[in-house]
């Protein structure tokens, strides 16, 4: 199919120049990026790191709240940059 795989660097990359030369490796390694920010803010900010409630309900409550919070975070910080 055409596809590269994607390795998260080490100090010592296990990865050859026929991986890391493609566009689409520096854009997975951006995207990657944001993902694991949006996590963070939920783990560190959000409170997500240790929930007292338990259930796929409660907690899939949480989360979506939370998700909803980092949205409305991220359009503050982009209409103040504009």
């Amino acid at each position: 199919m055409g596809a590269t795989p994607h390795i998260a660097k080490t100090v010592r990359s296990r990865l050859d120049g026929r991986a890391t030369r493609h566009e689409g490796y520096a854009v997975s390694l951006r995207r990657r990026k944001m993902t694991e920010e949006r996590f963070g803010w939920m783990k560190v900010i959000g409170v997500m790191r240790k929930l007292r409630h338990r259930g796929k309900e409660k907690v899939g409550w949480i989360f979506t709240f939370m998700a909803a919070a980092w949205n409305l975070v991220m359009m503050e910080r982009l209409l103040r940059e504009t």
